[in-house]
């Protein structure tokens, strides 16, 4: 089996993390009320929810939770008081619902401090490869 890497900065590379995004949406289910990808540096992706709250993802910390402030297509996402939601960068997306609500709580894995599961300079350390997966899931 061969491994490939996106190039990075690529559309295809600016894109990738919707597959997976979409993924926990369609999880998600009606709690969505909306869905837009940020800017890169670190990618992230925000999903408002139906009760004023927000989910956001980015490639360095996963996704977290929060009251939503400002943000927009293009635009990295403000909440206030964040919840990371724990489980590492990528859970599984049937995963989220359960993380969700831990973090509503309080309780779980869930934090008020920040991970870092890596950084968005390191363009070549195989997570292209984890979010690769999620796009042959889409396309299957």
């Amino acid at each position: 089996m061969t491994i490939s890497h996106v190039e990075p900065y690529t559309d295809e590379w600016l894109q990738q993390p919707a597959s997976y995004v979409r993924q926990v949406i369609d999880v998600l289910g009606p709690e969505v009320a909306d869905w837009w990808e940020g800017p890169c540096d670190p990618r992230d992706a925000t999903v408002r929810l139906s009760d004023g709250t927000a989910l956001v993802w980015d490639e360095e910390s996963g996704w977290r939770l929060g009251a939503f402030v400002s943000g927009g297509r293009g635009a990295h996402t403000e909440l206030n008081g964040i919840r990371y939601l724990g489980h590492g960068l990528l859970p599984k997306p049937e995963r989220v619902p359960t993380a969700l609500s831990d973090a509503r709580a309080g309780v779980g894995a869930s934090s008020a401090w920040r991970p870092c599961y890596r950084s968005h300079r390191n363009c070549r350390d195989g997570f292209d490869v984890a979010l690769a997966f999620y796009a042959g899931l889409i396309g299957a």
